[in-house]
This record gives C-alpha cells, structure tokens and sequence, in this order.
C-alpha cells in the first residue's frame, strides 16, 4: 500500500484543515448520508482510541431556517426517518438556551445533541500515522503527473518515479478533474474563506454553550462552530462568493471584501460574536453539479476508484469513504449503500455495474 501526496502531511492547499470541520447526523441534505455517518462516528472512535488521542468533540448541532426552509425540512426529515434524538424550537427558545444564537423569533431551529466537531490536522495525522503502523508506505511532496492501466494493473508516475500497483485509488480533492478527465465538468473548485471572530461575551461561544450550527437565511446558507482552540468564533458561508477557480491559480489570500461579507453576517444574527477579527483561512470546495459526493469505479476502468465532489461538507465523512474505497479497491464492491453517489447519475459518463 502505497500513499502519495502532493503537499506536506499537514497543509492548507485543499479541503482538509481549519482547526475545526462539523459533523452532523441530522443531514439536511439527503436522508441515504446518515447511515455513512453512522459509520463515520464508528470509524473517529475507532481512530481515536488507536491513537489515544480526542479527535472528535460532541457539542450539538443546530440546522436553523426561515419556516419551509431545506435545511430545517431536510434536518426534521432525517432526524424523524432515522429515529435520531431532536428537539425544535424557534430563534428566541435557541436564544434562551443559548445565548450566542440570535436568530430571528420566527426561524425554524433543529437541535440534536449528537452533532459537533473533528480537529482535521490531527485526524490527518491520526490516519497515515495508523497506515505507517500497519507497514503502509506514505510519500509526502511527491506530485502525481500521469496514471493509465497497463495489463490489467495499473501505474502511476511521479515528479520522483514511476509505481505499478493492481488497484488504484483517487482521492485528489480539488485536483480531481487534472487526474480525471471525465470529472471535468463534475467536480469544480471553488474558493472559500472562512473567519475567526474574537467574542464580545466569549462565554456564549465556549464549548458547552454554543452548538455548531447550519443555518439558512436571507444572504444565503452558513455555517460554525464553538471557540476551540484559537479564541475565535469561527464561521463561514457556503459557496462563498461563488467563484470556480483552477486550485493550482486561485488567490489564498482574503481580502476586505470576504471579510466585510462574513462580518455582516456575524453582526446580525451573533452580534455577540462579532468582536476583532482575529484570522481569517482560504480553502477550496470541489462541487458536483448536484452537490453530492462522487463515489465509484472509474467508468473505463473497473482497477481504479475515485472519490469527488465532497462540495464543502465532506471532510466528517473521511473515515467511511476510506472504508469505502478499500473495498473497491479489494473487491469493486462495498457494502456500504453507495447507489446514490454513482457517477451514472449525471447520465454524461457510462458506468460499469458493480
């Protein structure tokens, strides 16, 4: 087994860092991604306690919106379907309960206390320091130029050397569509930034007062977090300004109008948060058309699995879609119910049944 990365072990060029990545189990999104993350919360213990190390903090999550809204419809759904823990309420009972929240009275608000956050640097460094331990090579600063499939193996070639192996995994992020043509116009970069704000009342945004949060309103759909680590509340909007960028070009650097739009946000709705800023992050989102992850054999090639288009909520899915592509990898096939992430959805590429 065989790891290549392009960058350092720990980096900021992708999708994986920023201290702090939500995990949820009342996904608005689709109801078929709480069995994975099921899985997923198996999978962090399972991590944890192998690197004798917390990776995973439960605080509780909240997926808010004006009445009708997806994400509040979505989360109810989900929580009802797969019996989950929930309680609704409106913006001024979250505001009572805790005092950081200050949506409007009229928005719709799911809590459901299983919900919280992963430390992805460490998680990071948890999985490949696990994959050394069970005899795996990992080679760090060594870039992917070209792969192909020669007899039914497959290779693969370096900027250091060239590798033969008889399953192939791709699992490139942002850079998915240079190492696979036909995620050309399935799996988009797009630039993201994210803040940190220093608290007017910090109590309010400590671990154990305030939930991490989804939430939708009239300036679009955001996201956050508890302060942890950095004295910080850290938030961000989805889709940031909308911008598809190539990952090899983009600007990392924030500038007064990212911050200016994150800033309004936080004055409105967390004024209590909304004190010095204190960091502000880039990073990269890599969007399906339709959002949702891309998790398959390649559709000419059944030697290789690709994993795509986690479109910014991902990364607390990591631990099953590494299971998952092993078993593709092992056998082209998993047990895991992957139907709706197939590639043969977007009806632009043909598939192999598996």
């Amino acid at each position: 087994m065989l790891g290549l990365e392009r960058f350092d072990l720990v980096h900021e060029y992708g999708s994986s860092h920023g201290l702090t990545r939500i995990i949820r189990l009342a996904y608005w999104e689709h109801p078929t991604y709480v069995a994975l993350l099921r899985r997923s919360y198996e999978l962090w213990r399972e991590l944890e306690s192998e690197s004798g190390e917390q990776l995973l903090y439960i605080t509780g999550s909240v997926d808010a919106g004006p009445p009708g809204s997806s994400i509040f419809q979505g989360a109810l759904r989900s929580s009802e379907l797969h019996g989950l823990p929930h309680e609704v309420m409106d913006g001024a009972e979250l505001h009572r309960r805790f005092p950081g929240y200050g949506l409007p009275r009229t928005m719709q608000c799911l809590y459901q206390p299983d919900g919280g956050f992963l430390l992805p640097e460490r998680c990071n460094v948890a999985h490949v320091t696990q994959a050394l331990t069970h005899e795996a090579e990992a080679h760090f600063r060594e870039p992917v130029l070209e792969w192909g499939i020669a007899g039914g193996h497959a290779w693969v070639r370096t900027d250091r050397a060239r590798y033969e192996a008889g399953r192939l995994v791709i699992c490139a992020g942002p850079w998915a569509s240079k190492l696979v043509p036909e995620l050309t116009e399935l799996a988009i970069p797009e630039r993201q930034v994210v803040a940190w704000l220093q608290p007017i009342h910090p109590q309010h945004f400590a671990m154990g007062a305030f939930p991490v949060f989804n939430l939708e309103v009239e300036e679009g759909r955001y996201y956050g977090f508890p302060t942890f680590l950095v004295p910080g509340f850290k938030f961000g909007k989805y889709h940031h300004l909308g911008e598809q960028v190539d990952p090899d070009t983009v600007d990392r650097e924030p500038h007064p109008e990212d911050e200016e739009l994150l800033r309004a946000f936080a004055q409105r709705y967390f004024p209590d948060g909304a004190g010095p800023t204190l960091m502000l992050k880039g990073c990269l989102f890599t969007n399906s058309p339709d959002r949702h992850f891309i998790l398959d054999l390649h559709p000419e090639h059944p030697e290789v699995a690709i994993a795509a288009g986690f479109s910014g909520h991902g990364y607390k899915f990591c631990s099953v879609v590494g299971e998952i592509m092993a078993d593709l990898a092992e056998r082209g096939e998993t047990g895991h119910d992957i139907g709706f992430f197939r590639l043969g959805r977007f009806g632009t590429v043909t598939t192999r049944d598996s």
